[in-house]
């Protein structure tokens, strides 16, 4: 049965490929070789196979060629869309820090007018207080002469009773001329007296008049640069506490705990007090006392957001490639949670650190390749990981804005990028939250 399938198979393959003899001949000998239609079947099939295996190769080069060259593409214009995008957040950042400035240098100008204005203010009351004193003094001084005026009046009247007595007894007046001498000497002194502190009272209430008008137009003036600081002060304390609560950090906690724990220049500002006898403050004084409390709230915020990672750790042309959350990992393929936002950029890119604190890890950790750590206030740690070259050391003090490192690849990376991280009380949060918080404020 197989002999004669072979046979068969044997016949058919001699109508497709019949047998063919190919001769060498040389000089003394000619010699032929017989290819069977097997041999030629199987050359036949090596032939078509590298034929179509060099078909199947150049396809698959020539779209890999176009799928690269279209990816390039779209990465080139990915990276001109980002680029435009920084230039646009890079130039509202600009405007915002010269509105910022602006209303700093407002503000710097209207706390210099009410120093000036409370200086004048109280050179007022002082001079009003010394005025009414005066006046007191004066009026005084006038019921004193008054009462005398009143008693050399009755003397006068009787010595003229007297007078008129002696007249119907005796038809004869006794006087005294000394006495009378004294008497009208007395008289012409106490209506000059009295003449002189009728002038000085009128001048005393012209200039109470004049005084009163002066110390009302201070008063309007006061107003108005109360009017002032209170919008400066809105103007800067309201973008500040946006920024901590879009952050997710609790104001009134974080506040309190700088305000415990102040150690920079001059301390909490101590409110105004006009009266040493435990009277109620004034107006003026308690709207002086609130702006203090707020300036004093806009002190804190800002030691506050030195030491908050409000900042960027890159400044430098950079493209943001994977941000915080669950990814397919770049080395395995698998699904991974990524603690952090990665920056691409280029070799040796200047990385910066995002807030004040103190180095606690500076050198190689496993997967990070060159990591630096460093410690903030409010239980807050950030990571610089991947980088080429470390700048700092363990236990330096470093400010937000420092030049920490240089970005690079090493460890666990598949390209030249800074893998940055914000951990809070240890756990892992997304560093954006806090550059996007400050996107408008710094």
């Amino acid at each position: 049965m197989r002999t004669r399938l072979a046979i068969k198979i044997h016949g058919t393959l001699e109508k497709l490929f019949p047998e063919r003899r190919v001769f060498l001949k040389s000089d003394n000998d000619t010699r032929f070789i017989r290819l069977k239609p097997e041999t030629q079947l199987l050359a036949f099939a090596g032939v078509a196979g590298v034929v179509a295996w060099s078909i199947v190769s150049t396809a698959i080069l020539l779209m890999d060629s176009i799928g690269s060259g279209n990816f390039r593409e779209q990465a080139k214009r990915d990276q001109a869309t980002y680029q435009e995008r920084l230039n646009a957040l890079s130039l509202e950042r600009d405007s915002r820090a010269v509105e910022a400035l602006a209303a700093q240098q407002r503000f710097n100008a209207a706390l210099s007018q009410i120093s000036v204005m409370q200086s004048d203010l109280l050179a007022s009351e002082t001079l009003r207080r010394e005025l009414e004193t005066g006046i007191e003094v004066i009026q005084t001084t006038l019921r004193s002469t008054m009462k005398q005026r009143e008693a050399a009046r009755q003397s006068l009247t009787q010595l003229t009773e007297q007078t008129e007595s002696d007249l119907a007894n005796n038809g004869s007046v006794s006087v005294d001329p000394i006495q009378m001498d004294f008497m009208a000497e007395a008289l012409a002194k106490t209506a000059k007296e009295r003449d002189q502190i009728q002038t000085d009272a009128q001048a005393a209430l012209d200039d109470r008049a004049t005084l009163e008008q002066h110390i009302a137009l201070m008063k309007e003036q006061n107003d108005q640069i109360f009017r002032q600081l209170e919008e400066a002060m809105t103007i800067s304390v309201q973008p500040l506490d946006k920024m901590f609560r879009s952050a997710g950090m609790p104001t009134d906690r974080i506040l309190e705990q700088v305000r415990r724990g102040y150690s920079g220049q001059g301390g909490p500002l101590t409110p105004l007090s006009f009266s040493t006898r435990g009277e109620e403050p004034s107006a003026d004084e308690a709207r002086a006392n609130k702006l203090l409390q707020q300036m004093d709230q806009l002190n804190l915020y800002r030691i506050a957001a030195e030491k908050a990672p409000f900042a960027s750790p890159v400044r430098s042309a950079v493209r943001y490639t994977s941000g915080f959350g669950y990814r397919r990992d770049p080395k395995t393929g698998g699904r991974r949670m990524h603690n952090g936002s990665d920056f691409a950029g280029a070799h040796g890119t200047d990385i910066f650190a995002t807030a004040d604190g103190v180095v606690s890890h500076a050198g190689w950790q496993s997967g990070f390749g060159r990591l630096i750590k460093i410690k903030h206030a409010f239980g807050i740690e950030t990571l610089y990981a991947h980088n080429t070259k470390i700048r700092v050391k363990v236990g330096q003090r470093v400010s937000r804005g420092d030049h920490i490192s240089d970005m690079g690849s090493t460890g666990r990376s598949t390209g030249t990028h800074l893998h940055y991280e914000v951990r809070v009380n240890g756990r892992p949060v997304n560093p954006m939250i806090y550059i996007k918080a400050a996107r408008n404020v710094f």
